[in-house]
């Protein structure tokens, strides 16, 4: 895969998952967030969906970590080598004395210092005149909304690290709200159910495959299950136990509250003028959020606003990014650095 000299490339550095959108191509990488590396000598053993696999089951050596937390740099020497495998796996690497430009997806409480450093480990990694651009922005962008006209927009975009909600008129935010809490936490309160419940010991995969299999915001039309496998932990030796999607919703019940007084806040903050264009278009719902079954219709009949969801809700930044790239002399403003 080779880049032309006059492309570029955007980013959606996510806690949970990169993607990179080439100029003209579209989406050519989706990857976890994930490195796998040597705990003696930090050598990189491996990155992305390989990397993954290792959750778990790393033998004694070798680490498995995740150097983005709340969609911020945790480890600056793992994300640059991180960031550098996926640029050199989109075609970046090819080119010797090519670097790309890159625009990247920040979330909206990112500090001025968080910002600056997601800058320099992408040019260390081999970037070059790098733009930042806020998650809920792009993710308006990525949906299709004409952000630049004078009209609302409420965007919730629940991502691996953080939950970020956003009120946009005329390509800004009027008024914006973020949590820490998101699809990650969602994974760490399942596991904490687990043990709390049923004296069970699982793995973030295994978490996160219940997350994804049964877990849901409200009661479904037809009961789900799924056998759980794992250590018990007052014995020590292998268990399974049957769960339904009321056990999930149970363990999640907290974090849907979160969601829910998040888009609470955001309303109750919003200008009467801008209100209006809320209770008439209502609230749109992205990231890895929308995925969660049910999560829609209960944010619809806790804050009384429609909420639509995307057909793609994980790709929304990424596209919205990858708008602003091929289209930068118009999107000039949403840049943040």
């Amino acid at each position: 895969m080779v880049l032309s000299l006059s492309g570029g490339l955007a980013m959606d550095l996510g806690t949970a998952n990169t993607l990179i959108y080439e100029k003209g191509r579209g989406i050519i990488l989706d990857e976890p967030s994930v490195v796998a590396l040597e705990t003696d000598t930090r050598r990189v053993l491996a990155v992305g969906q390989e990397a993954k696999t290792y959750l778990g089951r790393t033998p004694v050596g070798i680490e498995v970590i995740r150097p983005l937390k709340s969609g911020v740099i945790y480890d600056f020497a793992v994300t640059q080598q991180m960031i550098k495998t996926f640029l050199s796996l989109a075609g970046a690497g090819n080119r010797r004395l090519f670097k790309p430009k890159i625009v990247i997806g920040v979330p909206s409480c990112s500090t001025q210092v968080e910002k600056r450093a997601i800058i320099e480990a992408a040019e260390q990694a081999g970037g070059k005149s790098i733009h930042l651009v806020d998650e809920p922005l792009a993710a308006a962008i990525g949906l299709g909304l004409a952000v630049a006209d004078p009209v609302a927009r409420l965007v919730l975009d629940v991502g691996g690290g953080t939950s970020e909600g956003v009120v946009i008129s005329m390509g800004a935010a009027a008024v914006s709200e973020s949590r820490r809490v998101a699809g990650d936490e969602a994974t760490l309160a399942i596991i904490r159910y687990l043990k709390q419940k049923h004296q069970l010991a699982v793995g973030e995969n295994m978490a996160e495959n219940i997350k994804m299999t049964i877990g849901s915001a409200m009661p479904l039309t037809e009961t789900r299950t799924f056998s759980c496998r794992g250590k018990d932990l007052s014995r020590g030796v292998p268990k399974v136990v049957e769960l339904t999607d009321d056990d999930i919703r149970e363990a999640l019940a907290d974090i849907n509250r979160e969601f829910i007084d998040l888009v609470n806040r955001l309303v109750s903050l919003t200008p009467p003028e801008l209100a209006a264009d809320l209770t008439r278009d209502g609230l749109y719902l992205t990231g890895g959020g929308g995925l969660l079954r049910g999560l829609d219709q209960r944010l619809a009949q806790e804050t009384g606003l429609k909420v639509t969801v995307p057909e793609e809700p994980l790709k929304s930044v990424a596209l919205g990014l990858g708008a602003v790239l091929e289209n930068m002399g118009y999107y000039r403003s949403v840049f943040v650095n």
